[in-house]
């Protein structure tokens, strides 16, 4: 998808944006090149772009001539240009990576903490944090971004059970991991941070329209369309581990019985208690109805399936849906499968987390794809 910059003043910092993200997706390239993609005169590209070097977020190399005149110079993004931390909180513990602005993990560390109090997690986020910002310049450091499991601002959602983070509500996170980070915080579900890093270094860079299915603790999922995630009025839209699965099944914390995520997750994988192979047989019927439900709701090019879960478990589960029910998916011209494996399982909350820091440099479209959680009502 290429995005399309402005040529209203108003404009100026989303041209910015949207050059950054040209050079991102498509360097090394030139001015002229970068001006055919986004609709924007070449004049305008290349001023961004001298303010850009300025503030070193990207490089600019030019070739040897080869014959007469002067070869364009080249432009790439500066991976040192910048850095941000990406924090993924969870019912098992958290995990923190420094990301360069080309989005690659420069470091990473992990504190277990179950269940961890609101007071204790954000000491040990400090502690990370500390250990990160050392080895790089001050000056270079951007933000935080935390994800966090959803949904968010429904009490009996989002802080009764193992799946969710009991004890949380009222907190106002994205002030407390500012405190803690020392940095401007952003945060976001754990879903949509997921999506964001597929979406930005993943398989989003051949997909528009996809859904993520994330598999964690507990079950979550995002539609990308167009590149955007779909959010609904709270925020909260396609949270599919509540949709019903089993007819009078197991008991939800939620109130309902038979949830998705009492079957998918790793929390019913982990309480079921037998080896992964056992539980893929037992649970891939359960499954199949899911990806047809997706399907026949949000027309998807494919289903992303990613999230925590080790990713010997997410293959398992891709390979024993080989016989899906039939749906709006089922179509003979299909260039994708229906359903795929994420590019990065385990680190792709990460980078999306750490993206949300720098959404103002690389992403866009950042504003109508992403809000920061307390717009959107996460701090019940």
């Amino acid at each position: 998808m290429t995005l399309r910059g402005t040529n209203q003043e108003s404009g100026r910092p989303y041209n910015r944006r949207i050059v950054l993200e040209a050079i991102r997706l498509n360097g090394p390239t030139t001015r002229g090149e970068i001006a055919k993609r986004v609709g924007l005169t070449v004049q305008t590209v290349s001023t961004i772009v001298r303010e850009l070097e300025e503030q070193a977020y990207i490089l600019s190399t030019r070739e040897e001539p080869k014959g007469r005149g002067i070869p364009p110079s080249t432009l790439s993004i500066n991976p040192e240009g910048g850095y941000t931390i990406g924090i993924h909180l969870t019912p098992l513990g958290i995990d923190a990576a420094l990301v360069n602005l080309r989005g690659d993990i420069v470091e990473r560390a992990m504190r277990k903490a179950p269940n961890v109090a609101p007071d204790d997690a954000f000491a040990l986020i400090g502690e990370l944090v500390t250990e990160m910002r050392a080895t790089r310049a001050e000056s270079r450091m951007l933000g935080a971004g935390m994800a966090l499991p959803g949904p968010f601002g429904v009490e009996s959602m989002s802080f009764v059970g193992p799946t969710t983070m009991s004890g949380w509500k009222n907190v106002d996170i994205r002030a407390r991991l500012a405190e803690a980070a020392g940095l401007p915080a952003f945060i976001e579900t754990d879903t949509a941070s997921a999506a964001l890093g597929e979406q930005l270094y993943g398989l989003g860079l051949q997909l528009s329209d996809y859904y993520y299915l994330y598999f964690g603790v507990g079950l979550g999922g995002t539609m990308v369309h167009e590149g955007a995630v779909m959010r609904g009025a709270w925020g909260n839209a396609s949270e599919i581990g509540h949709i019903p699965a089993v007819l009078d099944g197991e008991p939800c914390p939620c109130g309902n019985r038979g949830c998705l995520e009492r079957y998918l997750s790793l929390e019913a994988f982990n309480r079921r208690g037998v080896s992964e192979a056992e539980w893929v047989a037992e649970i891939a019927p359960i499954f199949r109805n899911a990806v047809r439900t997706i399907e026949n709701l949000f027309d998807p090019q494919t289903i992303v399936l990613g999230g925590l879960a080790p990713l010997a478990l997410i293959e398992q589960l891709v390979a024993a849906n080989t016989d899906l029910p039939n749906s709006v998916a089922a179509r003979s011209n299909r260039t994708q499968p229906r359903i795929v494996v994420a590019s990065d399982c385990e680190q792709s909350v990460l980078r999306g987390a750490a993206a949300l820091a720098v959404s103002g440099v690389l992403s866009p479209r950042f504003g109508q794809m992403f809000s920061t959680a307390d717009e959107k009502g996460i701090a019940a």
